[in-house]
């Protein structure tokens, strides 16, 4: 290879300069080199601001997981720990040089501030000198003020078996209750609950107690007392007298009554006969009644009315204390003997009242109810057998035991989904309750959302923990399903808005289950789980709190990503950068 020296090339240069051409040249290579300089600048900067992008990432997840043992750390600990974190995280071996450092004060709250520091090699800036660019980034997490309350409402309907949807569900949850108890530096910062929902949600079985039923002034409703319809729990769970009869109006239907003229079982019940003639009411009936001692009509005379069994004595002294004949007329012993009546003292005797007694009509046939301990645990939706009444079914509204439309009716459905978990820390049982669930029934996200909200404020079974005036709190639902609303209590899905599953979440006029729970604070974070093709559900999306608050899916793995990042938006720290 030949090689060139400095001296020769400097003569070549200079021939060059004197001609006029080679002027031309010499200045446009004197000027090419900065140029490529500024552009190489501009490439090595670019690639450092991806780095310290990449930076900020990594110090946002080690502030947010330094947060929750932060106070328990020395500051040596507190430094390790932190580089630890942001090492697992910050995937960028080209950067040399790095520095991570860590701090915590509690002087106005709680907060953690991670900074870190490193060299990006450069590649074109070294024409210019610059072997390197130092990049830096900081991140802040703060908490002590705000405190977190969020319930899960979670489709368990049976197309969530499709495209391996429940087993992401799962997965996902699990990660989000990590990532939430990640955040809680004290056991009451945060609360979750959980409620599976399918057509019906359900309450625990086995906590059922006497003290839950509505007749004891409690909020399950059992039956409306309605013998000609099947309209509840008691109606439809029970015992025929006549084995052929699986329902209450078909057994009593088929049966008979032991007054004559009576073929409804109401109307036969209702009526009946009385002990004394005349009387065709109950109430008249029992009112009435005949004395043991004759010419009195009331309870209250004859009661204080008395009789001598020696006719003619009238006073209790003379009966007992002077002998007489017990025929009438006879004033000698023996005379008295002679015509076969007694001789002797008498019996001073009170009067007796007897009560007339209704016999009320009696159904041939029976329907005895199945003891409430063989409940399912399903509950459907508030209302009126026929249909929604006074918006109880959109509404958190305390259920009052002479109101039936506000207690929460009991259904044994045969998809009935796992129990309400109601607002809780125990992350234990949290998670072993999401690793049960799964997945069967219709689609009905409106309760699956009311109960949602009711775990917030406390209804039905469940107690919401009171809140501390010392802090803020964020109440949140988080409510995913994979499809369009099918079957409530009363409705399919059908055209007809006004009797709707979607009508019944969001109306047409904005109102609405979800308009309700928006309209009382509480934060809605709605995901669609579109794996078939569905349209995308225009009720989710206005359902949110906002647009950047649903959530659009196409693949089952996509849900676990999205809980991590609905977790990561919603922890009550607040990163500042």
């Amino acid at each position: 290879m030949k090689h060139i020296s400095f001296y020769t090339l400097g003569g070549l240069v200079a021939r060059f300069w004197r001609e006029p051409a080679g002027n031309v040249a010499i200045m446009f290579g004197l000027a090419i080199i900065p140029i490529i300089g500024f552009v190489g600048a501009a490439v090595d900067y670019g690639h450092a601001n991806l780095v310290k992008t990449a930076m900020q990432n990594a110090l946002d997840s080690t502030a947010l997981m330094l947060s929750r043992d932060a106070s328990d750390l020395s500051q040596a600990d507190l430094n390790a720990t932190a580089l630890a974190y942001f090492t697992a995280t910050f995937n960028r071996p080209e950067v040399t040089g790095i520095t991570v450092s860590a701090s915590y004060d509690a002087s106005n709250g709680s907060a953690v501030s991670v900074s870190a520091s490193g060299e990006v090699p450069t590649d074109f800036m070294q024409i210019l000198g610059y072997n390197d660019i130092a990049v830096a980034a900081s991140s802040t997490s703060k908490w002590g003020n705000t405190r977190l309350r969020v319930a899960l409402v979670l489709d368990n309907t049976g197309s969530m078996n499709d495209d391996g949807k429940i087993g992401a569900l799962k997965t996902a949850t699990s990660n989000l209750l990590d990532q939430l108890e990640s955040v809680a530096t004290n056991p009451e910062d945060v609360y979750v609950s959980i409620v599976p929902f399918v057509k019906d949600v359900s309450f625990d079985k086995s906590q059922y107690s006497s003290s839950w039923d509505s007749a004891n002034g409690g909020f399950i409703l059992w039956d409306d007392g309605d013998l000609d319809h099947d309209n509840y729990w008691d109606a439809l769970n029970g015992t025929c007298s006549s084995s052929h009869y699986s329902t209450r109006s078909s057994c009593l239907s088929h049966g008979s009554c032991s007054l004559h003229g009576y073929d409804d079982v109401s109307d036969c019940q209702a009526a009946g006969t009385c002990s004394i003639s005349g009387y065709t009411s109950q109430s008249t009936c029992t009112n009435a009644g005949t004395c043991s001692i004759s010419g009195y009509i009331s309870q209250n005379s004859c009661t204080n009315a008395a009789a001598c069994s020696n006719p003619g004595q009238t006073t209790r002294s003379s009966c007992t204390g002077t002998k007489a004949c017990s025929k009438s007329g006879y004033t000698s012993k023996n005379k008295c003997t002679q015509h076969g009546g007694i001789w002797g003292y008498g019996t001073w005797t009170t009067g007796v009242w007897t009560a007339g007694v209704w016999t009320a009509g009696t159904w041939s046939t029976t329907w005895t109810p199945d003891s409430h301990s063989t409940w399912n645990g399903c509950i459907t939706d508030r209302g009126d057998p026929d249909g929604p009444a006074s918006d109880y079914d959109r509404l958190v509204t305390a259920p009052t035991s002479s109101i039936p439309a506000t207690l929460f009716p009991a259904e044994q459905y045969s998809s009935c989904p796992k129990p309400i978990l109601g607002l809780n820390n125990n992350w234990s049982a949290m998670n072993t309750l999401v690793n049960s669930m799964v997945a069967n029934g219709s689609t009905n996200q409106p309760i699956g959302l009311v109960w949602g909200w009711q775990t917030l404020v406390g209804g039905g079974p469940f107690t919401a923990p009171s809140m501390d005036s010392n802090y803020t709190y964020q109440q949140i639902i988080i409510l995913l399903s994979d499809g369009l609303n099918t079957q409530d209590r009363w409705y399919g899905n059908g055209s007809d808005t006004n009797t709707s599953v979607d009508y019944r979440m969001y109306d047409n006029n904005g109102n609405g289950t979800c308009a309700n729970i928006k309209g009382s604070g509480v934060t809605i974070y709605t995901i669609q789980v579109n794996t078939g093709g569905d349209p995308t559900s225009t009720l989710l999306s206005n359902c949110a709190s906002d647009s950047s608050k649903f959530f659009l899916l196409t693949s089952a793995n996509q849900i676990i990503t999205t809980f991590q990042q609905i977790a990561t938006q919603i922890s009550k720290l607040r990163i500042t950068q």
